[in-house]
């Protein structure tokens, strides 16, 4: 009798934590490298589960695909690995064990890292090898994202018949990324091929009962949990879960009122909660029907949007735009930096950006000026957010913080690694790439948190986003121009341009592009600046003539500062030739020479018009 014939009219336990029995014997490394190096430890932990009452076990391979290994120089040992996952549960199983090849999940939040087709290839080459050594069946389990899952599914139901079991992971109560429903990503894996359908990970017991709840038993295949044992503590560098085995006793008999009929555990459970789901399944009887409780629902009139004003894609599609990059300063007084910003207010500019602890040093925070411009002055902030500093809560939380203040222009970046900066030890983030963060933004733009949770609103931020034309191949850059475009930016602002012909070269490579681009224009300010930025500052390059030029007036301060402008201005000059946009980068803080660049650039606006009439 395979699995699913048993599930007709049984409930099964499933195993609990593997990781987390290792962990408890101080290893601390790739789990599943255990496989050959100390098999008796694996077995260990079967056994300890089947003695508990687990009738369906999964092979110690969660992690054991080429991608995976990579980590820890194992790619080559997926074959290995597998086999060995296969045969230590093999040991310990009777013919009343049901052993499942587990293939664990990759993606987390739109990981970017791999491309679905060099997923899919990992999950081919392990799936085979688990499928080789013969399994009751596959547990696809820790799927975030759906897309993944679906392609798992496919992917697993035409390599075998055997059963599949497919358990997803959330981040809020019956949604998944994206704010799918569970019951349409239930029924999808099911018209996919799973047998099985369920959630592990990510929650305990008592959050994922209310995500259960929101699903009806699905037509033609059944339910599954795996839950952690609870909210994980950290003492001492260390995680821990509670113990609790009558809780989990009760929360059984609940999954089981909701149709669940495999019930198993995840991170941080023991013998002990799976020896309390069995003693309970042992009394119990499968259900054949249940009530369904809806998602509560945000009332539309929340829902919608607040008013935008005009997007800045929208005044440069029109007419010649300017933004004006106004660092913010490394000192506690910001007089000299809102001086700048009501000056340029004043000039007319369009919006002035702030950028996010650029090279990595400290800055005042530039959504705290941003909200100080935009009080005392009406300027229209455009605050650079980047992936470097925050992790995907405090990302979230600081665009619900911009939203609230009223701030919805944004330049999505990557960041400077933190080993330029001033604090070389500190830590880069990095949870999220610039195509990531651009595509968590649209979605907070539909009232969806990163985790698909209802916020009640939808945001209405315009997006940005960089790009470097100071690279060898320039179109391998739009290429990756593109891909942003994919994730949905809604304007570009390129690194400072020091070369006309450059300028023409790319509006000729970007000519298919609708999304418009601000040609990022930096005034010099003397040849120690020009070398500076020439040598050392990542996606800036000056051609040899501007440097020559700097270099003859690196004596007389004021004359630099001139050249710097007209260098600048015949930039401007070719630019308008082709882009409507301009960038300005102010340097050091010299807001007046960004000033004066805005009326040249208005002046030459004015021209054109009268030129037209």
């Amino acid at each position: 009798m395979n699995l699913i014939e048993k599930l007709q009219n049984n409930l099964l336990v499933g195993d609990g934590a593997m990781g987390t029995l290792l962990y408890e014997q101080g290893i601390d490394q790739c789990f599943e490298e255990i496989n050959l190096l100390h098999p008796e430890k694996i077995k260990a932990v079967h056994q300890a589960y089947i003695d508990a009452g687990a009738n369906v076990i999964q092979t110690n391979t969660y992690a054991a695909n080429r991608l995976k290994l990579e980590k820890y120089g194992l790619e080559d040992k997926v074959r290995a690995l597998n086999k060995a996952g296969v045969q230590i549960a093999s040991e310990v199983a009777n013919e009343e064990i049901y052993i499942l090849g587990t293939v664990g999940g990759i993606r987390r939040y739109k990981n970017e890292e791999w491309t679905l087709a060099e997923i899919k290839s990992a999950f081919f080459e392990q799936m085979t090898e688990l499928l080789k050594e013969g399994v009751d069946g596959l547990l696809l389990e820790t799927f975030y994202d759906l897309e993944e899952a679906l392609m798992a599914t496919q992917l697993a139901r035409k390599l075998t018949d055997q059963v599949l079991v497919v358990n997803v992971s959330v981040g809020e109560v019956g949604v998944m990324q994206g704010g799918v429903p569970l019951e349409k990503a239930f029924q999808q894996l099911i018209e996919a091929g799973a047998n099985v359908v369920g959630l592990n990970c990510r929650m305990g017991p008592f959050h994922m009962l209310k995500s259960i709840e929101t699903v009806s038993l699905p037509k033609g295949a059944y339910l599954a949990v795996y839950p952690n044992a609870s909210l994980p503590d950290f003492r001492d560098g260390r995680y821990y879960y509670q113990s609790n085995s009558d809780y989990f006793a009760d929360m059984g008999e609940r999954f089981i009122e909701q149709g669940v009929r495999l019930i198993g555990g995840c991170c941080g459970t023991t013998p002990e909660q799976i020896k309390a789901f069995a003693e309970v399944a042992k009394v119990n009887k499968p259900v054949n029907e249940k009530k369904v409780k809806s998602i509560l629902k945000v009332d539309s009139r929340q829902n919608q949007a607040r008013p935008k004003r005009e997007t800045l894609p929208d005044i440069v599609k029109k007419r010649s735009s300017i933004i004006v990059e106004l660092d913010p300063p490394k000192r506690l007084s910001i007089e000299k930096f809102m001086n700048g910003a009501k000056a340029l207010t004043d000039a007319g500019v369009d919006a002035v950006t702030l950028a996010d602890n650029s090279l990595a040093s400290p800055r005042v925070d530039n959504m705290a000026l941003g909200s100080l411009m935009k009080a005392q002055y009406s300027t229209r902030p455009l605050v650079h957010v980047t992936c470097r500093d925050r992790n995907l809560i405090g990302l979230q939380s600081h665009l619900m913080g911009l939203h609230a203040l009223g701030i919805q222009d944004l330049l999505a970046i990557t960041g400077d690694p933190t080993k330029i900066g001033d604090f070389p030890g500190a830590t880069s983030v990095y949870d999220m790439t610039s195509f990531q963060l651009i595509s968590m933004i649209k979605q907070l733009n539909e009232g969806l948190s990163f985790s698909g949770k209802d916020l009640g609103q939808k945001a209405n931020f315009s997006v940005g986003a960089a790009f470097n034309p100071n690279v060898r191949h320039l179109e391998k850059a739009v290429a990756r121009m593109e891909k942003k475009v994919e994730s949905g930016a809604d304007y570009f602002m390129t690194q400072p341009i020091y070369n006309e012909k450059q300028i023409e070269e790319l509006a000729k490579l970007t000519k298919h592009i609708e999304q418009p681009i601000y040609i990022g224009i930096m005034p010099l300010t003397g040849s120690r600046n020009a070398e500076f930025l020439h040598n050392e500052v990542p996606g800036i390059k000056l051609t040899d003539s501007i440097r020559e030029t700097m270099k003859k007036c690196e004596h007389d301060k004021e004359q630099s500062v001139q050249e710097g402008l007209t260098i600048a201005k015949s930039l401007i000059d070719a630019t308008l030739d082709h882009f409507n946009g301009i960038y300005l980068i102010t340097p050091f803080l010299r807001y007046e020479m960004s000033v004066e660049l805005t009326q040249y650039i208005q002046e030459k606006q004015q021209q054109k018009e009268i030129t037209l009439q």
